[in-house]
C-alpha cells in the first residue's frame, strides 16, 4: 500500500517543476544566425556596405538579391536595438524628447513613408527587394538621428553647467581678449567665389545645392503625373521649417537614392 501512495505521488508531480530542473533552460538566447556569430557592436562598427560584404562570403549565401536583403535585417536589427537603447537612457535622464517633439517626428516619418512609397512605385525600372530593404535602413536613419540629437543636447547642457560652475567667481563684464576676438574674425585664409554682379560671396560646390540639381533633373525624367505625385510628397518633408540644413540635406540625398536606376553610380555613398 505503502508503494502504491509513493508512486501516485510522483506521478502526481506537475510536469512543469520536473522541467525547471533541467538545466538547459537557463541558457541565453543564441544570437540571430544572420549576425554570423558577431555582436550588434561589431557589425555596426562595419559600414553597411562593407558588412554586406562580409555576410556575403561567409553566411555561405549567394551574391544575389536574397543575401542583400538577409544582411540588411540583420544591420537593420542591430539599428533598432541601439536607437531603442538610446531613447531608454533618455528617458531614465529626463532628456528624452516631450510629447509635442515626438507627435512631430511621428508626422516626419508618416511624410518619409508617403515619399518612399511613391518613388519606388515611380522608379523604372520597380525597384527590387534590395532597394526596399535599403530603404528601410534609411528610415532607420532618421529615428536614430532624431534620439541623438537629444543626446547631444543634454551632453551641452551638463558640459555649460560644469563650466558656468566653474566660473562662479569670475569677474562679470570682462572685455573679451584677443583670442575671443580673433575665433570671431574670418580665416585669412578662407576661400571663397564670388558670382553675381554685386560680387555676392558664395562658396563652390555646396553640397545642397548639388542634391537640389541631381533631385530635379530626376525628377524632369519621369511622367508628368509620377513627378507632381512625388513632387507634392517631397515637398511636404523638405517644407517643414524646424528640419536642419544637415537634416534637408540627407533628405535629398535619399530622395534621389530612392529614384536611382538600378547599377548606377550613387550620387552619394549610404550614410550608414
Amino acid at each position: 500500500m505503502k508503494l502504491a501512495l509513493m508512486a501516485a505521488a510522483i506521478l502526481a508531480v506537475s510536469p512543469g517543476m520536473l522541467g525547471q530542473s533541467r538545466p538547459g533552460n537557463t541558457r541565453a538566447p543564441a544570437r540571430d544566425r544572420d549576425q554570423l556569430g558577431m555582436s550588434c557592436a561589431q557589425i555596426l562598427g562595419m559600414s553597411s556596405t562593407e558588412w554586406i560584404e562580409e555576410f556575403k562570403q561567409k553566411a555561405n549565401a549567394d551574391s544575389g538579391e536574397q543575401a542583400t536583403v538577409r544582411a540588411v535585417a540583420a544591420y537593420g536589427k542591430c539599428y533598432d536595438e541601439r536607437t531603442d537603447r538610446l531613447a531608454a537612457s533618455l528617458g531614465r535622464t529626463g532628456a528624452d524628447p516631450l510629447m509635442g517633439a515626438r507627435g512631430e517626428f511621428r508626422d516626419f516619418e508618416s511624410a518619409i513613408e508617403n515619399l518612399t512609397a511613391k518613388a519606388l512605385a515611380a522608379s523604372e525600372p520597380a525597384a527590387d527587394e534590395a532597394k526596399s530593404a535599403l530603404a528601410q535602413l534609411y528610415e532607420k536613419q532618421f529615428r536614430y538621428e532624431f534620439y541623438q540629437g537629444y543626446e547631444k543636447k543634454a551632453g551641452e547642457a551638463s558640459a555649460t553647467g560644469a563650466k558656468q560652475s566653474s566660473h562662479a567667481g569670475a569677474t562679470t563684464g570682462a572685455r573679451p581678449g584677443a583670442s575671443d576676438a580673433s575665433r570671431a574674425a574670418p580665416s585669412a585664409g578662407a576661400e571663397v567665389t564670388t558670382t553675381g554682379g554685386e560680387g555676392a560671396a558664395q562658396v563652390s560646390d555646396d553640397p545642397l545645392t548639388a542634391a537640389k540639381n541631381h533631385f530635379g533633373e530626376l525628377l524632369d525624367a519621369l511622367p508628368e503625373d509620377k513627378e507632381h505625385q512625388l513632387h507634392s510628397a517631397f515637398g511636404d518633408m523638405v517644407g517643414r521649417s524646424h528640419i536642419s540644413d544637415a537634416t534637408r540635406l540627407e533628405i535629398y540625398r535619399y530622395a534621389i537614392f530612392l529614384l536611382e536606376a538600378p547599377g548606377a553610380t550613387p550620387f552619394s555613398p549610404a550614410p550608414f
